[in-house]
């Protein structure tokens, strides 16, 4: 009867369909309110831990949950019903919790049972889970006059519709741009593969035949990088990058007037709140502190790196000069990633293009499972999985047993510990399509817990997402080395929600400070890069021969290969991000293209054409009424921890277990039960060092 309340861990996809959307989600709104109004009845002289803080944990976990699934088939089978039924329900949502951190009654309970001894004497994981709940709901607004709470409500609903919009703007506008290619000799210098996918991709959407075949390009990940670095055809290249740039930029999908009101919006926010920007307020209980802390560490690493930054810029721009015999000048935005590619070409006899027949998607999973089971104690399988159709009746189904997924392509595994016990199961879908927005993500459907008293473990539920290049013409699909680090990094993510060992369901996993939540992903990029690791799982799709040492002293000879370069990249988009979230608001009659040059003097590379801003596109930022927004610095932070603490296991041995459970003991079982400096200091015994990312990148 209401599919999306089921509690089931093995999740019955093709019931979720966009009719209960609204019935379901509205009863759960009711019933958490009837709980939450419960709890505010506690009577005052026999308050708990349990009958407070934890009944208030659990009152609202059915509708968190239930949202949860919506707001994943939002991203992944985009729909015009699916999108009728989420906006209609997003701002009730919304308000529900925004009121619940501003209901007076609540608050005083919490408050009240905070004052009393018992209390006051919790230790570990009820003492931190009473002072996180505490500082939510000041940072929320509790403390704030009836007044500064309405407006604030109506900021928070207004954040979440229009943040949404943006959202489809940029998926629509993506999906709405195509280049169909009937001349061959276009794709010139373009690798196998991405013709391969280009013409399959073509007969897929009825344009062209086996006969008269046609090419089709698009703005997906898989497509577009290889036209940007391999195509010798200068306006095909030209064409994309305008398409690209022209992404939430051309009506009826334009998202300049909603950064505007998304910047206004959080700024009245942070005022409200008693901080001076949006920065500030985010980043009060990150491991930054504040806004200015963040730009500090930035510009620290900017003025590291700006010496070779400039020099590797002036190199490209030479030898671009000299293979045309022109004068050195500035590169044309769609000619960077094309040079710079042949640059590395020459410099290293390297092509990316090489490594890609030893990354079969199935080999790459399979190796980097093992590591994970050898380093952290681990076995994951894979378990038969079906798809049904939304709407299939019950009848249909093989056996009410079976585990379904959303799309034919999706994986389904489970993660045991070496004893036996089922710590969670996840779900995998790696590739693009129209319906699924794009980049690469982590996510979980279901928080479970640790045994405690008489009940058993309750298993984890997550999944990981992305837009990998997908098999084509019956061949395995094979990744680029950037995708393989991808599709590592999504799994640290979801590995500090599988692992996670929290009693308090709210402090599990990655439901840490946003710039230490980096780190259990960022680490394990590192062994796509380690010679004993790599022959795990990088070897040939059809004879099974691991990279040949030639090879891989090619690979690591180009590792660092404009490396400043791409490091400013980073610290262009946190930058960016900081200063937006720091300024004030622009207002209409400001040019958003000149207001971010202007903030970005020094961080970019010369160009002769100017990019429109990244921010019309730049869902991190602008997608959710939060996400990355002030903490896009993150990535670089976390590079830091991650680099260091990786320099423990090529110390201690890259596979040695008794390091991997160190780090699954001290960092990714513990969520955010501790401080994330008192989890960093349990692994290295220290505070965090910038060294070794500067060695690791070979900027020292």
């Amino acid at each position: 009867m209401h599919p999306f309340l089921d509690s089931s861990l093995h999740i019955r996809w093709s019931t979720l369909t966009p009719e209960h959307i609204v019935p379901d989600i509205t009863l759960s709104l009711d019933q958490a309110a009837e709980k939450l109004e419960a709890v505010c009845r506690t009577d005052r002289g026999r308050m708990t831990f349990a009958n407070t803080f934890l009944a208030f944990e659990s009152s609202t976990a059915e509708l968190s949950e239930a949202w949860g699934k919506v707001g994943h088939l939002d991203t992944v089978c985009n729909s015009p019903d699916l999108r009728a039924a989420y906006n209609g329900m997003l701002p009730k949502v919304t308000e529900f919790y925004t009121k619940l951190m501003m209901n007076e009654a609540l608050w005083d309970l919490l408050k009240t049972f905070a004052d009393t001894p018992e209390a006051k004497a919790l230790t570990g994981v009820q003492k931190r889970y009473l002072e996180e709940t505490l500082a939510d709901f000041r940072a929320s607004g509790a403390d704030l006059p009836a007044d500064k709470k309405q407006r604030l409500e109506e900021i928070e609903a207004e954040l979440a519709t229009v943040t949404q919009k943006y959202s489809e703007n940029v998926l629509d506008s993506t999906n709405d741009w195509e280049l169909i290619l009937t001349d061959e000799s276009q794709l010139a210098g373009l690798p196998d593969s991405a013709k391969d996918a280009a013409l399959a991709d073509a007969l897929a959407k009825g344009r062209g035949t086996p006969e008269v075949p046609a090419w089709r390009l698009t703005l997906k990940a898989p497509c577009m990088i290889p036209v940007m670095e391999h195509a010798d055809h200068e306006a095909i290249r030209q064409q994309m990058w305008e398409g690209s740039t022209g992404i939430g930029r051309k009506e009826p999908w334009d998202n300049t007037g909603l950064i505007r009101t998304i910047l206004r919006l959080r700024e009245e926010k942070a005022h409200l709140l008693g901080k001076a920007n949006f920065a500030d307020l985010v980043l009060e209980r990150r491991m930054a502190r504040n806004g200015t802390n963040a730009v500090a560490f930035t510009e620290d690493l900017h003025r590291r790196i700006t010496g070779a930054f400039t020099r590797q810029s002036r190199e490209l721009q030479e030898f671009k000069a000299e293979a045309v015999s022109q004068p050195t000048s500035p590169l044309e935005p769609w000619e960077t990633a094309y040079w710079s590619e042949k640059r590395r070409k020459a410099l290293y006899d390297f092509d990316g293009e090489e490594l890609r027949p030893y990354f079969p998607i199935d080999g790459v999973l399979g190796g980097m499972f093992h590591i994970a089971e050898t380093l952290f104690g681990l076995k994951i399988k894979e378990r038969p999985a079906v798809f049904h159709e939304p709407g299939t009746p019950e009848d249909a189904r093989e056996s009410p047993d079976e585990i379904e997924v959303w799309h034919p392509e999706v994986k389904f595994y489970e993660i045991h510990n070496t004893l036996g016990t089922h710590l969670g199961s996840f779900y995998a879908d790696w590739h693009p399509r129209d319906s699924k927005r794009g980049g690469a993500w982590m996510n979980y459907l279901k928080t479970g817990s640790p045994p405690t008293g008489e009940l058993d473990r309750q298993p984890h539920l997550g999944l990981i997402c992305g837009n990998m290049s997908p098999s084509v013409a019956g061949k395995p699909a094979l990744l680029s080395h950037g995708e393989v680090e991808t599709v590592f990094h999504e799994f640290g993510h979801l590995l500090h929600h599988l692992l996670g060992n929290v009693e308090i369901k709210s402090l599990n996993g990655v439901n840490v400070a946003w710039d230490f939540v980096e780190l259990p992903s960022q680490i394990m990029e590192n062994f796509c890069w380690d010679r004993e690791t790599l022959d795990f799982f990088a070897r040939h799709h059809t004879t099974g021969e691991v990279i040949p040492a030639k090879l891989f002293r090619k690979m690591m000879a180009a590792k660092n290969y404009l490396s400043a370069v791409t490091t400013m990249r980073q610290l262009a988009f946190g930058k960016m991000d900081l200063d937006l979230h720091r300024l004030p608001a622009p207002g209409d009659d400001t040019d958003l293209d000149e207001l971010t040059d202007e903030l970005l003097k020094g961080y970019v590379m010369p160009l002769k054409t100017k990019s429109p801003t990244m921010a019309r596109r730049f869902t991190h930022l602008f997608a959710s009424p939060v996400g990355y927004a002030a903490g896009y610095y993150s990535y670089k932070w976390a590079e830091v921890l991650d680099a260091d603490c990786f320099s423990r296991f090529q110390k201690e041995g890259i596979l040695n277990p008794a390091t991997g459970h160190a780090f699954r003991d001290c960092i990714l079982s513990k969520g955010n039960s501790e401080p994330p400096g008192k989890l960093f200091r349990d692994f290295m015994g220290r505070d965090p060092e910038l060294t070794p990312l500067l060695e690791r990148n070979g900027l020292v």
